[in-house]
């Protein structure tokens, strides 16, 4: 059984080196400034122009940062010859939680009218970031039992990451400046996409499996 699930972990080899560079260039991309000559580092450490940061800002930068745990994930599939322990599984569960957890409250101006964007952006804001989220979440939880663990990790850090990364993607799209300003932002949102297929055929493959 444990055989079994390390192979499904390590995957297809040439779509796990592509994902493994895909998540390499996100967790660059965290020095990178997204819009406004701002990272997601600067959000979190509150070093925004016009010393504007807040909670606000760091709740939107946090969850960026899980291209670092899923970097890991995708080292150890390469080599590894044991799952990790289910301590390790909870703390990447407690961590994917606090991001969403975060991410919903990054949604509340939008729900509260206080975001001051114009109503299509809100909308797709709460649709996107909101949807992503609560969706995917209740996808993994009711086929918790028909996706290996290790899978079920990489899907709940994609979800939680590309829930947030939907919504600066949306907020910021009309920020202006040179492209090295926003470059974080434009490379974002090359990235998303296999991510999101990577989540998609995981989700897939457990339907396959259930029939």
């Amino acid at each position: 059984m444990k055989a079994d699930e390390l192979r499904e972990w390590r995957g297809v080899g040439w779509w796990n080196a592509l994902m493994l560079l895909v998540w390499l260039v996100a967790a660059v991309t965290v020095f990178v400034p997204f819009a406004r000559d701002t990272s997601a580092l600067d959000a979190v450490t509150l070093h925004v122009p016009g010393n504007q940061g807040n909670w606000w800002h760091v709740l939107v930068g946090v969850p960026l940062f899980l291209a670092f745990p899923m970097l890991w994930l995708r080292l150890r599939a390469l080599s590894a010859k044991q799952l990790p322990t289910r301590v390790g599984r909870r703390v990447l569960w407690v961590v994917i939680g606090l991001s969403l957890v975060g991410t919903v409250l990054v949604e509340l101006p939008f729900l509260r009218h206080l975001a001051g964007t114009s109503e299509w952006q809100r909308l797709v804001v709460l649709g996107l970031g909101l949807g992503i989220a609560l969706v995917c979440t209740a996808m993994l939880w009711v086929k918790r039992r028909s996706i290996a663990p290790m899978q079920l990790c990489i899907a709940g850090i994609e979800t939680a990451y590309l829930a947030n990364a939907a919504l600066c993607l949306v907020v910021y799209a009309e920020a202006m400046g040179p492209v090295w300003s926003r470059l974080g932002w434009l490379v974002t949102m090359g990235t998303v996409w296999p991510m999101a297929l990577d989540l998609v055929t995981i989700f897939t493959q457990s339907f396959r499996a259930e029939s």
